[in-house]
Parts: structure tokens; C-alpha cells; sequence
């Protein structure tokens, strides 16, 4: 480790570039701590602590949600519309093309950016709504043109952390978007353990304890989940022109574990807190069957058992339903007929193609069950150990680990680069 970052500090555009990246997040921190005026921020956290649903929408804010700041939002809008066409790029056969071109992919970008704007608008609207309406006294009195420009200053900041996770991108240190995440995580770990430590007696041993373990081994099984693949063995047919021969070289096909990454997450997220926002709006309605339904759909989003298996069973079936949108197994056969590759014992064609759709149903088994497992981790600890303020958060530490993998995966890519090109 010390002669990895003795190289990565020699290197002076990597070290510059990593340095950007760390200003760029100090910069993102600074800002989810300005808070927008006339919020009881104490109000504010009091929510958040009370609702399991608000306090995972933080979490993809980036922790500036809780402090009701500038960049309350965070990217969430970003992603949703990142995701939209993904799913668009599904039904749709000239974006789906467009996909495979760099032309298409950039022009595909842009739409992404421009589709953030409304969105970002939309969900602050229903966020700020959501709390005026609270039983918690958040909201001081404010006026029309004072909500206007809390929806301007809140799409503003999504804006401007679409910027930041961009210029991060630019640098090749990690995912911009995912760093801006893993930064809202990391940066409420220091208050957390002061929590614990303020309020620690000798009764608390026994659970402190047990929440190590457990999160040593959560991160151990997010490593080996993530890493994890199940190698394909590609047979390339040997080729003769005139004297000389081609192919007949043996590699393989990796197939991940987890190819849908916290994707699956974030879609069963956006589902599960999608009625219990739009029944807040409802819930004090003049129909009075109306404000009755709204208050029963609360209450059993409220209900742990309720919530923990409506989430856990959407996390099992987005990750089937992602795996499904990235990977193709009908393009892949038809590339490798193409190269005039196969799979031993498998023929070509149709064959191999039903071949890898049933290889990878059965991993993704193992994928889907372990990501449903770490979506509902907090709950099932709370259920044991009866308390809230140490509950791990299984999504959090998926999301940490897995950036921190793809992030140093990436700086040791460059640094191999480098070696080879010093040769």
C-alpha cells in the first residue's frame, strides 16, 4: 500500500487530479451545509430520525436533505433521469441504437442533463409541500415568491452537482456521481461515532460489539458479491490462410454476480416511497374516504414487517429486471458467431444464447438474494438489537465499498498505463 501511493504521488497529473477530486467533494460538503432560510432544522432532523423512507432518500441526496440545504436534492433528480432513458432506450429502437454510437451517447447525455431541470423543479415541489403539511413545525410562514425561490435555489444545486460530478468524472478517479454519494455517507460517520460514544454505557457493549462483526462481514460479502463472476470458456475457431494459421485461442466470458450494482436499490427506493409521498399531500383532504385511505397507506408503510418485505421482495425483482435491460444474451451469441468463437459443447446460435440467459438467471439468484438481504440489514438489526441510532446501513456500506473498488480499480489502471508507457 505504501508503494502504491508513493507511485501515485509521483505521478504528478494523477496526484493533481486527486486533488481536484478531494476540493471538488469539499466543495459539495460546504454546500449541503448552507441551509435554505425559515427551516427549523431541528424539526427537520427530528423527521428524518422518525421515518425509515426519508431517512434512504438522504441517503441519495447525499445527507443535504436533512439539513434542508441548497443541494437538499442532491442527484437524485439525475439519476431518476438517467434511468428513464435506460428504460426508454428499451422500447425505443432508435435510442437504442443511438446507444451504440459515441454521437448517440453523448447526444443521449445531454438529454439526460436537460430532463434533470423539471425534475429537480418537481421534486423539490413535492418535498417542500411534503413538509409543510407535516405535523412537525418545519416551515415557517413563507410566502409564494419565498416557495418560488426555494424551488429555484433547489434545482439550482442539482444543477450544480450534476456539474461537480461531471468535472469529477473528467479526472478518471471514480464515478463522479457515485463519489458525491459516498462523500454524504462518509461525512455523518465522524457524528455517528460521537453519538455513540456520548451515549455510551456498559449495558451498550454487547451490541457495539455485535455491529463490528457485522459490518466486517457485510463488507466482506459485498467484496466477494462484487468481485464475483462466473467465467465462460470461448473457444475461437482456428482459421488457415495460405501457410499460415489464425485463431484457435482459448479465453473466456465473465459473468458478474452483481451486474446491476445498487441500481436495483435505488428502484425499489423511488417504489416504495412513491405512495407514502403522494398520500402525505392527501392525507388532510376534505373527502373524507380520501384522507382515510391516505392515512392507511401511511400507517402500513409504517408497519416494519409490511415495509421490510414490500422491500426486500422490489429489490429482488429489480435486480432480475435490470439484468435484463444491460445484458443482452442474443448480441453476445450473435458477436461470437460473428468472431467465430463458441462455447465448447454449446453450438452456435440460438443454443448459446438460451445457454447464457439460464447461466445468468441462476447467478443473478445469488445477486438479487444478496442485495435484498443488504437493503433490509437495518431493519433486521433494529428487530434484534431494539435500537435505532446504531442501526448499520446495509445500502450505505454497498455504496461505500463499491465505490471505493471502482475508484481504486481506476487509479491502478492508471498507474499500470504509465508503467507500460515508461517502457
Amino acid at each position: 500500500m505504501i508503494s502504491k501511493i508513493s507511485q501515485i504521488w509521483r505521478a504528478r497529473d494523477l496526484r493533481k487530479n486527486i486533488i481536484f477530486v478531494l476540493l471538488m467533494l469539499a466543495i459539495f460538503r460546504f454546500a449541503a451545509h448552507i441551509p435554505i432560510p425559515n427551516v427549523n432544522v431541528d424539526a427537520l432532523r427530528d423527521l428524518f430520525s422518525s421515518s425509515q423512507i426519508l431517512g434512504l432518500l438522504n441517503i441519495f441526496s447525499g445527507g443535504g436533505m436533512q439539513n434542508f440545504s441548497i443541494v437538499m436534492m442532491g442527484i437524485a433528480p439525475y439519476i431518476t433521469a438517467s434511468i428513464i432513458f435506460q428504460l426508454l432506450a428499451m422500447v425505443i429502437p432508435a435510442l437504442e441504437e443511438m446507444q451504440k454510437e459515441e454521437a448517440g451517447r453523448q447526444k443521449i447525455n445531454m438529454w439526460t442533463r436537460w430532463a434533470t431541470v423539471p425534475l429537480a423543479a418537481l421534486q423539490s415541489i413535492s418535498m417542500i409541500t411534503l413538509l409543510r403539511r407535516s405535523s412537525y413545525e418545519i416551515l415557517g410562514d413563507v410566502s409564494s415568491f419565498d416557495l418560488f425561490s426555494m424551488v429555484v435555489v433547489i434545482t439550482a444545486g442539482t444543477v450544480f452537482l450534476m456539474w461537480l460530478g461531471e468535472l469529477i468524472s473528467e479526472k478518471n478517479i471514480g464515478n463522479g456521481i457515485s463519489l458525491l454519494i459516498f462523500a454524504g455517507i462518509v461525512s455523518s460517520l465522524p457524528q455517528a461515532i460521537q453519538q455513540t460514544v456520548v451515549t455510551y454505557d456498559s449495558s451498550k457493549l454487547f451490541t457495539i460489539i455485535s455491529f463490528i462483526a457485522i459490518s466486517i462481514i457485510t463488507i466482506i460479502g459485498v467484496v466477494f458479491i462484487n468481485e464475483g463472476q462466473r467465467k465462460i470458456p470461448i473457444q475461437h475457431a482456428r482459421q488457415i490462410r495460405g501457410n499460415r494459421s489464425y485463431g484457435g485461442t482459448a479465453t473466456h466470458l465473465p459473468l458478474r454476480v452483481n451486474m446491476a450494482g445498487v441500481i436495483p436499490i435505488i428502484f425499489a427506493i423511488a417504489l416504495v416511497t412513491f405512495p407514502a409521498t403522494i398520500a402525505q399531500f392527501f392525507r388532510n383532504a376534505r373527502t373524507e374516504w380520501i384522507a382515510s385511505f391516505s392515512e392507511w397507506v401511511i400507517e402500513i408503510l409504517n408497519n416494519q414487517l409490511i415495509y421490510g418485505l414490500s422491500y426486500f421482495a422490489l429489490v429482488f425483482a429489480f435486480t432480475y429486471f435490470y439484468t435484463e435491460v444491460i445484458f443482452h444474451p442474443d448480441r453476445i451469441a450473435e458477436n461470437l458467431q460473428r468472431q467465430g468463437a463458441f462455447i465448447p459443447g454449446i453450438r452456435p446460435g440460438s443454443n448459446t444464447r438460451d445457454y447464457l440467459a439460464y447461466t445468468v438467471h441462476r447467478i443473478v439468484f445469488v445477486g438479487a438474494l444478496f442485495l435484498a438481504v443488504i437493503a433490509i440489514l437495518p431493519l433486521i438489526m433494529r428487530y434484534f438489537t431494539g435500537t435505532q441510532s446504531l442501526a448499520i446501513g446495509g445500502t450505505s456500506l454497498l455504496i461505500v465499498v463499491s465505490v471505493v473498488i471502482e475508484t481504486v480499480k481506476q487509479i491502478e489502471s492508471q498507474l499500470t498505463m504509465r508503467e507500460y508507457e515508461s517502457k
